[in-house]
């Protein structure tokens, strides 16, 4: 079967799950009603089903390559990207003004979950222009953003960021790339960066790198760091390109995933670029595109979920084998029943965190609420680490539904887990992102977590007239929740972080109930079962990884690395 678009889902959750009307009755959104949204969504539907999931194997197949200096884009590659850029796809919330959509950030996470559900290789590099155009928004001088944005938003250049060094990963602060003023407003950046998306390709005019360094000036640690656009072409006063800059790829990474999308080690040899918000405020600017991907890259992983469903649930209505009644196919045994209904439970779960603080984000933006902003900041670890374990346990459970055939590479299931498993690690590793929540996102003593937790019981107290099972669990399950943060937040850091990963984890299954119970009390009967199955089976789950939270850090701490040797 086909990767098909999953827009009714999409549909169902904005209007009765995550109550995106609120986004479309503000007046910076107003625009963005349930009609044009429907418009969008099917539009995005049709582009990624016929355009952009038929290339997906190819870039598995036939890898990005690095020629004579060049960078050679899987078969296919640059018409379906030529497809996104025509659509407007890339400046989906980009200013009108700039000749972008202006569309909410919710709608734009929508598509991007369908684009990666057809091709994640490829929506890589649309999704890098995307947080590109929004850092340059919000930071760049007038001349930057009127040489660059017309030009990103429409796709014929490209957007990349190069943070990560051979030295220095996660401490970004630690990087040793030198931003030398050249007298003229201009700056030379020389430096070695690993890791890059889609650094090169053979489709766009010209690549827009935004690169971290530090100025002769600048302190050690992340309060020293700048950040400048350096491109690959030069371009002169009227627009067109001149000179090549001194950068070049030096090689690809060989991946166990995502072989369509080039990952580059760039060397910057005396690079010409030009500074991006103040000079040793370049981290701020980052956080702008990093906030922004850390969103998308969940929603990555909830694609190649979606993907990965689809083909297992296929491959179990076609196989047969035992007796069993029914269709006669494999469906019919309990076992691949439940890991079916449990890709498809966290799945929903996964994207309906990523609806919600894509509201709470565009609400944020909407209003200037301090309430939505720091909601929208709960969400963000917990919508990009939940959204991307959800792609990798979906992916694994697909392959065990296909048995012996998901182990085999020309049914295509391997590559789901192989491309989404990086998305676990790239803009902030996932123990980070739970670091982030219990850490900086709970220095209000749990305040945005508590108002959330309020909105959960009262919702679970309306639904207990027609669902009293399943809301009293939900209740519960948010009773439980507050009484672990209350404990979270009087501990130390260093407790917190010992515990950070469960304590995600549970909160993530806690929203879980929240929304399938929504689900329920709004759909038919098959949310209801799905909702049954969710709420009696999986939110149970949380009750054990809060009693691992409250264990702190000592025990842990306790085993020395000699007793962890081998």
């Amino acid at each position: 079967m086909p990767y098909r678009s999953p827009v009714a889902d999409f549909r169902f959750i904005l209007e009765n799950v995550v109550d995106y009307a609120k986004v479309s009755e503000t007046e910076a959104f107003a625009e963005a009603t349930k009609d044009t949204v429907d418009a969008i969504l099917d539009e995005a539907g049709k582009l990624c089903d016929n355009e952009i999931a038929p290339l997906n194997r190819n870039g598995d197949l036939h890898p990005a390559k690095l020629e004579n200096g060049i960078v050679r884009t899987s078969p296919g590659f640059a018409q379906g990207y030529q497809a996104i850029a025509e659509g407007g796809w890339i400046g989906i919330c980009a200013s009108e003004e700039e000749g972008g959509m202006g569309l909410p950030l919710t709608i734009a996470t929508a598509v991007n979950d369908m684009m990666s559900g057809a091709c994640l290789a490829l929506q890589l590099n649309p999704l890098m222009s995307q947080g590109q155009i929004e850092a340059l928004e919000a930071h760049a001088s007038e001349e930057i953003k009127a040489t660059y944005l017309p030009k990103l938003i429409s796709g014929e250049w490209t957007g990349t960021m190069n943070l990560t060094e051979p030295q220095a990963g996660s401490d970004v602060g630690a990087l040793s790339t030198k931003a030398e003023p050249n007298g003229d407003g201009s700056f030379a950046i020389t430096g070695q960066k690993i890791y890059i998306t889609w650094a090169d390709n053979d489709f766009a005019e010209n690549i827009c790198h935004l690169v971290l360094a530090r100025l002769p000036d600048g302190v050690p640690g992340t309060k020293g760091i700048s950040l400048f656009m350096v491109p690959k072409f030069i371009p002169n006063e009227d627009g067109t390109l001149g000179e090549r800059n001194s950068l070049r790829v030096v090689s690809l990474e060989h991946k166990l995933g995502l072989h369509g999308s080039p990952t580059a080690v760039m060397s910057y040899e005396g690079a010409t670029g030009w500074l991006v918000g103040p000079e040793h405020g370049g981290m701020a600017a980052m956080f702008t595109m990093m906030n922004n991907a850390r969103l998308g890259v969940g929603t990555q992983g909830i694609g190649a979920a979606e993907g990965a469903y689809q083909a297992a649930y296929a491959y179990a209505m076609e196989r047969k084998q035992g007796r069993v009644g029914g269709t006669g196919t494999i469906i019919e045994h309990a076992d691949v029943r439940r890991m079916l209904a449990t890709m498809k439970a966290d799945i929903f779960v996964a994207r309906s965190i990523a609806l919600a603080c894509g509201v709470a984000i565009d609400m944020g933006n909407a209003t200037g609420s301090e309430k939505w902003k720091a909601r929208a900041a709960l969400l963000t670890p917990i919508a990009k680490a939940f959204g991307t374990d959800t792609g990798i346990e979906v992916a694994t459970t697909g392959i065990q539904v296909h048995g012996g055939m998901g182990f085999i590479e020309e049914t295509g299931a391997a590559q789901y887990l192989r491309d989404v498993r990086v998305t676990a690690i790239y803009e902030g590793t996932n123990g980070i992102q739970a670091m982030d929540l219990v850490g900086r996102k709970m220095m209000d003593g749990g305040e945005a977590a508590f108002r959330l937790l309020d909105e959960i019981e009262a919702g679970a107290d309306e639904a207990k007239a027609n669902m009293p099972e399943m809301a009293e669990a939900v209740w519960q399950s948010a009773e439980d929740l507050r009484e672990t943060i209350e404990w979270l937040v009087a501990q130390d850091v260093a407790d917190r972080f010992a515990v950070a990963v469960p304590f995600l984890k549970g909160f993530a299954r806690v929203l879980g109930g929240h929304y399938h119970l929504t689900a329920a009390l709004a759909g038919d009967h098959a949310r209801k079962r799905l909702a049954s199955f969710y709420i009696k089976r999986m939110l149970p789950e949380h009750v054990g990884l809060f009693a691992h939270v409250r264990e702190g850090a000592s025990d842990l701490m306790a085993i020395t690395p000699d007793e962890l040797a081998v």
